[in-house]
């Protein structure tokens, strides 16, 4: 088993340490983390674990729009784009949100 040490920390050495996914608090007692992989936004939160799909929408670049039959999300918003807005349609719920420093 010793001999097999070597290899089991070489293959963890391999895999770069993915940055901290941005943390946002909200009204209504909301609160997520999400991670962009792709076209897709990953939400993990007060809420439960939603996979949404980048779409058309937002005015200019800074601002993206995703969505699922849920949900849908849109970012980039306030003087400094740290802002957010969910919207829950089958709810009704929406909740503005600010990305926390980190």
């Amino acid at each position: 088993m010793a001999c097999l040490l070597p290899v089991f920390l070489a293959a963890c050495a391999d895999k770069p340490l993915q940055p901290e996914a941005p943390f946002y608090r909200c009204e209504a007692g909301v609160d997520f983390t999400v991670r962009f992989v792709e076209d897709t936004a990953v939400f993990n939160g007060s809420r439960g674990y939603e996979v949404l799909y980048r779409n058309a929408g937002g005015i200019g670049p800074e601002q993206t729009v995703y969505t699922n039959p849920r949900m849908r999300a849109e970012f980039g918003l306030g003087p400094t784009g740290r802002e957010a807005i969910l919207r829950y349609p089958l709810v009704p719920l929406v909740a503005r949100c600010v990305r926390e420093p980190g």
